[in-house]
């Protein structure tokens, strides 16, 4: 946001680039321009540009006079239903005409305007208008309480000129709200609008790190939720844990997702159902597969020895047991087995054996403690 003595931008801290790369400045969810450097341009005389408002948390496409002399980063006050709102500039010309298709709307629909840039007046509304929502937000969550509805408010938002306060809410029930839209339209003044959001997009609004170290999907790029499944992790050959593969939203991890199709892709090569290999040995059980790698781990039932087989092995196996040419034992196929029992012995960064010395140590410790007492 601006510090209020100018009407552009002020570049953010720790920006190599100073506020001048070619989104304008960090904000969240921006589409990268890839027009910027090309003498592209949109020669009508009425243009579209995309506005974010409070750093990406909400966009809109508006019509604007290119004699107004609107840049990408410039803060420019907008028509809103009811009053009018500020935000920053994020497209200009066919790329916000693009962004249509992404909002499914059509250009002839009565799309808002663009009353003009910003000026320092503006900008100091909107400041005042940021400062009071977290005491809002406060407030609000007390009177939903003292109601005892079983919903969340998970944010406000407060429009520039404070004509129009939004309430952004998370319930799993179908709620009753009327009385308590009358407690806000008394405390608060104006007019209230409660918009029920999702799990995840709370979690989008609220902003956070994830697991991975980075900023959330939701937060930084993602716009769209696509529905996540446990069949996801199981394609991936991951564990089961609620605790790992949900996210901060209390829902299955939207990256579950993102590399579904390559797993998809390479599983088709692997036999279906397969969970035993025949041997004139014994049976050899399946008990591991690498599915990027194509490698299958097998043991038979009456060892821990481990067999490691390539894809192409197994199937080869596979198409002599149909000829009835079972093998004499799996083990003249394995691979690296010394290699396998060493990786076998990690867990992560963590070293079974020196776990298990540790545990050894502490069994010996309570022993002697007990013969003491």
């Amino acid at each position: 946001m601006a510090c209020g003595s100018c009407t552009s931008s002020c570049s953010p801290q720790g920006c190599g680039n100073k506020g001048h790369c070619a989104s304008g400045g960090c904000n969240k969810k921006n589409s990268f321009d890839w027009l910027a450097n090309m003498s592209i341009e949109d020669q009508d005389e009425e243009s579209l540009l995309e506005v974010s408002f409070r750093n990406g948390t909400r966009k809109g496409i508006y019509k604007y006079n290119r004699s107004q002399g609107v840049k990408v980063g410039s803060y420019v006050t907008v028509e809103a239903k009811l009053g009018h709102d500020v935000g920053k500039v994020t497209l200009t010309g066919i790329l916000a005409r693009l962004q249509l298709k992404k909002y499914k709307k059509d250009e002839q629909s009565g799309l808002l305007k663009v009353y003009r840039v910003s000026s320092k007046n503006d900008l100091d509304k909107l400041t005042e208008a940021r400062k009071t929502e977290p005491n809002i937000l406060i407030k609000a969550r007390g009177i939903a309480n003292s109601m005892e509805l079983k919903m969340k408010i998970g944010d406000v938002e407060y429009q520039a000129d404070k004509k129009k306060l939004t309430l952004y809410y998370t319930s799993d029930k179908r709620i009753d709200f009327r009385d308590l839209l009358k407690s806000y339209i008394k405390e608060f003044q104006g007019k209230i609008e409660m918009k029920q959001i999702g799990l995840r997009e709370e979690a989008g609004i609220i902003g956070g790190i994830g697991e991975c170290g980075r900023e959330l999907c939701c937060s930084s790029w993602l716009s769209s939720f696509k529905s996540v499944s446990t069949n996801s992790a199981r394609y991936q050959n991951l564990s089961i844990n609620t605790d790992r593969i949900t996210g901060q939203c209390g829902r299955l991890k939207c990256c579950l997702n993102y590399e579904l199709d390559t797993y998809m892709d390479a599983l088709t090569e692997f036999p279906k159902n397969l969970k035993y290999l025949m041997s004139k040995k014994g049976k050899a059980r399946l008990i591991k597969t690498d599915i990027l790698k194509k490698q299958m781990y097998f043991s038979y039932s009456n060892t821990s020895e481990i067999i490691k087989l390539n894809l192409n092995e197994v199937k080869n196996i596979i198409a002599l047991s149909k000829k009835d040419e079972i093998p004499e034992d799996l083990n003249i196929y394995n691979q690296n087995v010394e290699q396998d029992q060493n990786e076998q012995d990690f867990i992560g960064q963590i070293n079974i054996k020196s776990l298990e010395s540790r545990s050894r140590q502490k069994r010996k410790k309570r022993k002697k403690e007990r013969r003491r007492n």
